[in-house]
């Protein structure tokens, strides 16, 4: 497994990440968001919130998710928000996996279709934690609670996830 952590975070903005996803069963991968500074003494995860802009599990090839966490939002009751889509080759061929956020709401894009949308509800930050700054996570993991659902293709080795490029814009 491996991971890339940025050292900036940011509060909002337009993040486009060009990547082409491993397709090894147990592998995940996923370029993904927490907030900036965050202890265990801000709150448990997934409370602080998490945004997941991108997440691949190999053993359901070319299903793309995005998600986000909250307290009252989360995987583990069933209550994420969150969208699929299919990206044909996604682990042949380079794809853009975008997020924009925004204080409004959230979109997440895989090349030009918008496949998720979470709107604010402005009902607190157990349902939209996310007026904090954020940084950005890269990573592939190798099993793992989603990862390992269906084995480990140890014949599969080695994968990588592969990155063109990280563009993040920001209004001024």
């Amino acid at each position: 497994s491996g991971r890339l952590i940025t050292k900036a975070d940011w509060d909002s903005g337009r993040f486009e990440i060009r990547a082409k996803v491993p397709a090894g069963r147990g592998t995940w991968s996923a370029i993904w968001m927490m907030p900036g500074g965050w202890t265990f003494k801000d709150g448990n995860w997934p409370d602080v919130g998490e945004i997941d802009i991108m997440e691949h599990v190999g053993h359901d090839l070319n299903v793309i998710h995005a998600s986000a966490h909250s307290k009252d939002y989360q995987w583990q009751v069933g209550t994420q928000k969150t969208a699929i889509i299919t990206v044909p080759e996604a682990s042949e061929k380079f794809h853009n996996y975008i997020l924009e956020w925004t204080p409004q709401e959230m979109k997440a894009f895989v090349d030009d279709s918008c496949y998720f949308e979470y709107k604010n509800e402005g009902l607190g930050e157990t349902k939209w934690p996310y007026n904090k700054p954020f940084y950005l996570i890269l990573n592939v993991a190798v099993g793992g609670a989603w990862g390992s659902v269906k084995g480990i293709d140890e014949q599969a080795f080695p994968q990588t996830m592969e990155i063109d490029y990280v563009r993040i814009y920001q209004k001024k």
